[in-house]
């Protein structure tokens, strides 16, 4: 690979007698990886099961090498949420920020979801994530895979950080900021960067880089964490962004991240992370995580996380649906909007912001009838629902069931001979169905369906 020579003096300044096993790297074959969605399913369950060739990644607890990426996405699991596609480098940032259950988490920078999809998924339907990209038409990417990933207690949201930083201050236990950058990192898997690096090399991006991290660290609250990741080798965009906040906020300092052998110190400030594809298999990284001192006060924001709600009067197509449902809800928490109805995450009162998803949508009141969303079908578990039709990943009808089809089920078990079922490969929801006569009407989402 013809390295622009800029970039490789750079390099050569960064890696000294390492620089040509890092040129020597860039001629391998491109990694490609697997996460398990642990809120579905565990690793063990999913290595029970899986029809894909895969080797596990030693420092992603959840993550696997793939060798055939291609047919991992044209496969009924993946319809089911129960994995994400993801470079294997990219799965550490999102691994290395200590999420619990409970916790407020922000995504600063989310879109396509891969960080967004794991931070979810550690919080166990407990808490909230606020996952923001500024861009509206990867904003509803984003939205998409926390959907399929079955996040239940999700605000998406597409606003520029300056807004959020005005509403949120003090706020977040944990926030991750995967910040837009040069891409230096990429250039294996994706040769085409190299051109924008010379049309827009890390100067450009520094002044976005300092102010993101100063927005993300203001929003941070007492004894909280931030983690600042690039896919970038740039010291300017990496280290120096890190020397900046420190200089900026004295109530930040550096944590040490949970090591493996293939990581590389940062440059200068050794409690950062730098991953290189000749030290380990996969493409460039650059870590950091921060912490924020102080007590947990949240200034101004009690409101955000006690808010008292009231039990909205829906009306008797939206209950008789309810009633269906074994899934935990507080009515206290449900919202009707117009003709749409959302399960709010917990007491977590927002202000006004350019939602694209509030919580959980359970689906729409239509005159006299309620139709359950997608969302919803990819949230619940088999025992969730009042009756389920459990389909093969080998069976013809599966695929069928993903392109929008009418079924003949005739044959299956059901617990419920008419009305709606959740349709599941296995135990795994895909949509929802509605049964008469042994055959079912498709509900699966037309922007979802196989093409």
């Amino acid at each position: 690979m013809n390295l622009p020579s800029d970039y490789e003096q750079e390099m050569k300044e960064l890696l000294g007698t390492e620089l040509e096993a890092y040129k020597k790297s860039l001629d391998l074959p491109v990694m490609q990886g697997l996460r398990v969605n642990t809120a579905k399913i565990t690793c063990e369950e999913f290595e029970a099961i899986t029809p894909f060739s895969m080797e596990k990644i030693p420092w992603i607890p959840n993550g696997y090498f793939l060798k055939e990426e291609e047919r991992a996405s044209r496969h009924p699991y993946y319809f089911a949420g129960l994995y994400y596609l993801q470079e294997p480098s990219a799965m550490t940032p999102a691994s290395r920020l200590p999420v619990e259950p409970g916790d407020c988490v922000l995504d600063l920078c989310a879109a396509p979801g891969g960080k967004a999809t794991e931070l979810g998924g550690r919080l166990m339907g407990q808490g909230m994530l606020l996952a923001n990209d500024i861009s509206s038409s990867r904003a509803k990417a984003l939205l998409k895979n926390l959907e399929m990933a079955g996040i239940p207690n999700v605000y998406v949201t597409s606003e520029d950080p300056e807004v959020l930083e005005r509403n949120f201050t003090s706020f977040f236990d944990k926030v991750l900021i995967d910040a837009p950058c040069s891409g230096e990192g990429m250039f294996h898997r994706e040769p085409r960067m190299m051109e924008y690096w010379k049309e827009r090399g890390p100067e450009a991006y520094v002044p976005v880089q300092k102010k993101l991290i100063l927005q993300g660290a203001r929003m941070l609250r007492g004894g909280g964490m931030l983690l600042y990741s690039t896919c970038t080798f740039s010291r300017k965009e990496d280290e120096e962004v890190i020397e900046y906040l420190l200089q900026e906020m004295p109530d930040m300092r550096l944590k040490e991240i949970l090591p493996y052998e293939g990581f590389a110190k940062g440059a200068g400030l050794e409690k950062c992370v730098r991953i290189f594809p000749h030290r380990m298999p996969g493409e460039g990284h650059f870590l950091a995580l921060l912490e924020k001192s102080g007590e947990d006060s949240r200034p101004g924001q009690e409101n955000l996380r006690t808010g008292k709600r009231k039990a909205p009067k829906l009306p008797d197509c939206a209950e008789e649906f309810l009633s269906l449902l074994s899934y935990p809800i507080d009515r206290e928490n449900l919202k009707l909007d117009r003709d749409r109805l959302y399960l709010l995450p917990g007491r977590v009162e927002v202000p006004k912001l350019r939602f694209l998803r509030t919580g959980l949508y359970l689906g729409d009141v239509k005159k006299n009838r309620f139709e359950p969303s997608q969302a919803l079908a990819m949230a619940l578990k088999p025992e969730e629902f009042v009756s389920c039709i459990r389909l093969e990943p080998e069976d013809v009808r599966t695929v069928k069931y993903l392109k929008g089809e009418t079924l003949d089920v005739s044959d299956l078990p059901v617990e419920k001979q008419k009305g709606w079922q959740l349709i599941c490969v296995r135990d795994y929801p895909l949509g929802f169905g509605k049964l008469a006569g042994g055959i079912l009407k498709n509900k699966y989402y037309a922007g979802w369906r196989w093409q």
